[in-house]
């Protein structure tokens, strides 16, 4: 049986999300993991705009809480490519934190991914 795939870092999660660097607007990907930081599953979600995206916190709930996630993943695109977070990605991120934690669920990042590369919230300090 092959070993489950495992997102223990900033890096491994930016391989993860790269897929939506190159993406015209603004796409959110939610991973969900395990105990052991395994990949459970993912969403994606996509915004009709270039700069701003509707955070669907009910759906990340109701997916982490099928999966029986212990942890979530966050990361979203930045098309313009400032991979500088916004106040409004900051603001997102407390929320969907606020949501999960009531719920035993652990929001272990937030990407923001460029053609750049990645920023991580909990590497600056953010989460």
């Amino acid at each position: 049986m092959d070993e489950p795939r495992r997102i223990r870092d900033a890096n491994a999660a930016s391989s993860l999300f790269a897929p939506i660097a190159d993406e015209a607007i603004e796409v959110a990907m939610f991973a969900y993991l395990g105990p052991g930081q395994e990949l459970l599953g993912m969403r994606q979600a996509r915004s009709a705009s270039r700069d701003m995206m509707d955070l669907p916190i009910r759906e990340v709930v109701k997916d982490a809480l099928a999966f029986g996630a212990t942890g979530v993943v966050m990361a979203h695109n930045h098309p313009g490519g400032d991979p500088e977070p916004s106040a409004g990605d900051r603001d997102a991120t407390r929320k969907m934190a606020r949501a999960l934690d009531p719920l035993g669920i652990r929001l272990l990042d937030h990407l923001v991914i460029t053609r750049d590369g990645a920023v991580s919230f909990r590497e600056l300090g953010l989460l």
